[in-house]
């Protein structure tokens, strides 16, 4: 922000490795000699013991009915399909979690293999932040922003925060100062650290509470832009990414990873060091941001965990919203007796 003033599971659809010859044998001798009924076999001689007795080779009154497989009709199934029931022979087993499957079961039952990152589908609220950011700069400078003269007339004028027109009924400008730019430079940061941060947040949050986020952000930093210096033209979406930085920094302690190893804590040091040594860049705007995104971040990953209810961290976050939106009107109203 700148002030112009000052496991899935696969299952293959190959046979399986072990049937072979070998296997198939032991599958069906296991099933063909499995005859519970001794009616079936017929003692003749002097002898009917079986223990080594000068008894006879008992005779098989009729020989146990074979199933052959539902495919190859010329080869002996060993088992059932576990859902379907058809029989099929060991070249047509496909291993599945329970039993067996046929081979028209394993492909009507594959599961598809998806990735993580299509969980949630595609970041459109980030596409969308970021293509309205471009849209609106590209509009700017067709309506003869005088963007390296650093001169305060076009769409800066008309709808760029400044405390005195916000305090007038402008209160538009909180919101519309968010998507204004002061240059290509100060464009494409924001926008690069938009969709950085602003992808992983999406799928991690889901596009509303996501949304919600952003909306925080973005008018905590135009409060604190107006609070601090309300006598400045603010612009540009930095407080909103302050925010994203932030809520990152909340989720990645709330599930134990440290955020200086990720890299986002040295980058949110880096970026204060910036707004504090390089002039002209609205210290307020990229304070409010960072607080309202750690605020929104706790109520997200924290609060649940002290709350029986979710829901309080949804209604925690909407409140806020209109919380900061109230300071930003209250903070234009001070701009003829600015606090700082």
């Amino acid at each position: 922000m700148t002030s112009s003033g000052p496991a899935t599971m696969r299952i293959s659809s190959h046979p399986p490795a072990w049937a072979s010859t070998e296997a198939a044998f032991v599958v069906m001798a296991g099933t063909n000699l499995a005859a519970e009924d001794p009616s079936a076999f017929r003692h003749h001689g002097a002898s009917s013991s079986w223990a080594g007795g000068a008894g006879t080779v008992p005779a098989v009154s009729e020989a146990p009915s074979r199933e052959h497989c539902y495919v190859h009709t010329d080869r002996d199934a060993g088992v059932r399909c576990q859902r379907c029931g058809r029989h099929i022979c060991p070249w047509c087993m496909h291993q599945a979690s329970v039993g067996f499957h046929c081979p028209e079961c394993t492909k009507t039952g594959a599961q598809k293999v998806v990735r993580a990152s299509q969980l949630r589908g595609r970041p459109l609220v980030t596409m969308a932040l970021v293509a309205a950011n471009a849209i609106v700069f590209l509009i700017s400078l067709g309506a003869g922003d005088q963007i390296n003269r650093r001169q305060i007339d076009g769409l800066v004028l008309d709808y760029g925060i400044f405390g005195p027109f916000v305090d007038d009924g402008e209160w538009y400008r909180l919101v519309t100062g968010g998507f204004l730019h002061s240059g290509v430079i100060h464009l494409g940061f924001n926008v690069l650290l938009l969709w950085m941060i602003g992808t992983q947040l999406e799928a991690a949050l889901g596009r509303w509470r996501y949304g919600l986020l952003y909306a925080v952000s973005l008018l905590a930093g135009s409060a604190g832009a107006v609070l601090v210096d309300p006598l400045a033209f603010t612009v540009g979406a930095s407080g909103a990414v302050y925010g994203l930085m932030g809520a990152t920094v909340v989720a990645q302690r709330a599930h134990g990873i440290s955020f200086w190893q990720s890299g986002i804590g040295t980058l949110v040091i880096l970026n204060i060091i910036i707004s504090l040594t390089v002039p002209g860049i609205s210290v307020g705007g990229h304070a409010g941001g960072l607080v309202g995104g750690l605020a929104v971040g706790w109520l997200y990953y924290e609060a649940p965990k002290r709350a029986a209810r979710p829901w309080v961290s949804y209604v925690g976050a909407v409140a806020l919203l209109v919380l900061v939106f109230g300071l930003g009107l209250w903070a234009a109203s001070t701009w003829q007796d600015p606090i700082f």
